[in-house]
């Protein structure tokens, strides 16, 4: 008998093919980015649940026993709304025992109520007739993921991935303090405090994601990042139908982010900030983990011989002498271009995603279980970004999926609600389409970016993000003025996203730039100039900012040669 040998395949490569391998390593990472992802995305719209309405009526102290219950045989046949008070007709009380019969046809100002059950802060904290806190509530929290994404871009930046990922996830354990609020302005502000530590978990992990992994699978680091998401929401609805006492609840999603301490030794900064920022030695142990995991067939000591310039010309990182920062691309047309049509992207596709989303609840049926298929919706989606987004590029499938959503949203406002399969239809198609183009524009906005300011322009490409999240829970409020608003609002910010998209360039199989100066020569390199006798039209756009450094350089030395002529001619005189 022989025994069989396990030969280990080992791939033969070149050191500067390190990056461009996908194998064991990127899986490992792409699953400790997505994974506190998953719990932000529940932390991200717990307040849907945790300050959900609770059914409730006016407290009628002279007729309450001394456990006051929602459903009573006294209360008065007539329609009265739960913001309003039955009057007494204490004459006509029998035996001191409140009958239908007891109260006038008179309402007055309701101050106290009796709630079903205490399941969510709206009876804990006794918010009944106030729809404007609870509003707040989601709106505060969307401040506080906004804010908390614009600073995790520059820590992204300036501390790196790996850091802002630990500080952020760990942070996600602060939501337990909410549990023990006992005042309304008390649970705002921990609220706000909860996503501003948070929050960043989105904008470090999906730049990580992007930047370890090689081109052809960007498009797959976004659908994964994209399915911790949904994943986090299809959960979260999942346990708040099981556990709808919202102490618990919270409990549950922000108690196990504590063990993302553990990410101090697991998670491994990106190689490519890494490089830009001359981190050499860091890198090159980054490298040879690399190296070990997936198995390369690379001399370790091939990796210890680079030096830092030595490292960024081998894995083509292009490096500016002086650091960038949003000034620079304020200097640099097209990257201000892209910039400004990522932002409104970023903002249509939030905007309607969450409103979707929010909307869904509203509709007919049990709310846990819409507000599961509408997650559920963004499964499919995904795989149909990934697909076309690899096969067409990025652009077509985005303009044509705005457009898409556009036309969905704006014909299921405008149809009769009578024909109810069809609005359903519509809506479900532009939840579909909405989910496959928000992990396309979050993918394609990071490939626009240079990698000396990606993490900054994506915290503030987030930022208009979270704007679009704020605004999207004041969309059932719409209805009360016309049913068709919000639908239509959802339909022409698709619209207008999907004419600015034509203005940015395809980025398909194409290498991350790395500096503006890079994403300026590239741009003016594309361009076809219109008359050979004239300047291109790149040149007027962007700024070649070293050649700026060298023109106010060369100023300052014509001023210093003009003030020595001055002195030589005065000590001729």
């Amino acid at each position: 008998m022989f025994k069989k040998s396990k030969k280990c395949e080992v791939e033969q490569c070149d050191v500067n093919d390190i990056l461009e391998k996908f194998g064991k390593y990127q899986i490992l990472q792409y699953f400790y980015a997505c994974l506190p992802a998953m719990f932000v995305s529940m932390i991200n719209v717990n307040y849907i649940f945790v300050a959900g309405e609770v059914n409730h009526r006016c407290l009628i102290p002279e007729c309450e026993s001394t456990s006051p219950k929602i459903g009573v045989p006294w209360w008065p046949t007539s329609h009265i709304d739960q913001c309003s008070k039955p009057v007494l007709n204490n004459t006509l009380l029998l035996d001191n025992f409140c009958t239908n019969a007891s109260f006038t046809d008179v309402v007055g100002e309701c101050s106290d109520w009796v709630y079903e059950n205490n399941n969510t802060i709206f009876s804990t904290l006794n918010l009944a007739c106030q729809p404007w806190k609870v509003s707040l509530i989601g709106a505060i929290h969307n401040i506080g993921m906004a804010f908390a994404m614009l600073v995790a871009g520059w820590m992204a930046d300036t501390i790196g991935r790996k850091p802002t990922i630990v500080i952020c996830s760990i942070g996600c354990f602060a939501g337990n303090l909410k549990t023990f609020a006992s005042s309304y302005p008390v649970y705002i502000g921990l609220e706000f405090l909860e996503a501003a530590i948070c929050g960043g978990v989105y904008t470090a992990g999906s730049v990580l994601m992007i930047e370890i992994g090689n081109k052809k699978n960007r498009m797959l680091a976004g659908v994964l990042f994209a399915y911790a998401i949904y994943m986090g929401e299809a959960v979260f609805a999942v346990v708040a139908m099981v556990v709808p006492f919202w102490k618990t609840l919270i409990r549950i999603i922000c108690s196990p982010t504590l063990l993302f301490i553990s990410y101090i030794l697991l998670v491994r900064e990106s190689p490519r900030w890494q490089i830009l920022n001359g981190r050499a030695e860091p890198v090159k142990e980054t490298l040879k983990l690399i190296v070990k995991t997936n198995k390369l067939n690379i001399n370790t000591n091939e990796i210890d011989n680079l030096d830092e310039e030595k490292l960024k010309t081998t894995f083509k990182i292009e490096c500016n002498d002086k650091k960038e920062g949003f000034r620079d691309v304020l200097r640099c047309r097209e990257v201000l271009k892209r910039f400004l049509v990522a932002t409104v992207c970023r903002f249509t596709v939030t905007f309607i995603y969450y409103g979707l989303i929010i909307n869904s609840v509203w509709l007919p049926g049990n709310k846990y279980t819409n507000f599961l298929l509408a997650a559920a919706m963004s499964f499919p989606g995904e795989l149909i970004s990934m697909y076309l987004m690899n096969k067409y590029g990025r652009k077509k499938p985005l303009i044509f999926g705005h457009l898409i959503c556009g036309i969905a949203c704006v014909a299921c406002g405008v149809v009769p609600g009578t024909y109810t399969w069809l609005k359903i239809c519509l809506f479900l198609l532009g939840k579909l389409v909405t989910a496959a183009c928000y992990t396309g524009i979050v993918t394609y906005t990071m490939e626009l970016f240079p990698t000396s300011v990606r993490g900054s322009l994506l915290g503030l490409c987030t930022l208009a993000s979270s704007v679009g999240n704020m605004v999207a829970p004041l969309t059932p409020v719409m209805t009360t003025i016309s049913p068709v608003l919000a639908p239509l609002c959802f339909g022409g910010t698709a619209l207008i996203a999907s004419g600015l998209l034509i203005l940015t360039p395809e980025t398909r199989d194409l290498p991350l730039m790395d500096t503006i100066d890079q994403v300026a020569r590239n741009a003016a390199d594309n361009e076809t100039p219109k008359n050979d006798n004239n300047q291109t039209d790149s040149q007027d756009r962007c700024e070649d900012l070293r050649k700026v450094d060298k023109t106010v350089q060369r100023r300052s030395n014509q001023t210093l040669n003009n003030g020595s002529f001055y002195r030589r001619n005065v000590e001729v005189y």
